[in-house]
């Protein structure tokens, strides 16, 4: 049986400094898929010219990252270095254009 409050814990809203450190555009070495971590808690993820490949929402637990996709899917990842670790892709988060 599955321990509702472990499940309602991994899934709260990013808390400040959490979100901080995670919102923004991420980003693989050869620049194919890009997802923008949205400081409201969506995701928009492209996959190289497809814009809006998947959209979803995001939640952080310190350096743990779920995933929901709008239909359904579920991911998770973890931040590592500076590094996002989601799923098979390794993401580097780009700095913010000035």
């Amino acid at each position: 049986m599955k321990d509702s409050r472990t499940h309602e814990a991994h899934h709260q809203e990013p808390q400040a400094d959490e979100q901080a450190d995670v919102v923004g555009m991420w980003v693989t070495a050869d620049g194919h898929i890009r997802q923008e971590l949205c400081a409201d808690g969506r995701y928009d993820e492209a996959r190289g010219t497809r814009r809006s490949a998947y959209t979803g929402r995001w939640t952080a637990t310190g350096n743990h990252i779920d995933h929901v996709d709008d239909t359904g899917f579920t991911a998770t990842g973890d931040i590592r270095d500076g590094v996002l670790f989601h799923k098979h892709l390794v993401l580097h988060k780009e700095a913010p254009q000035a």
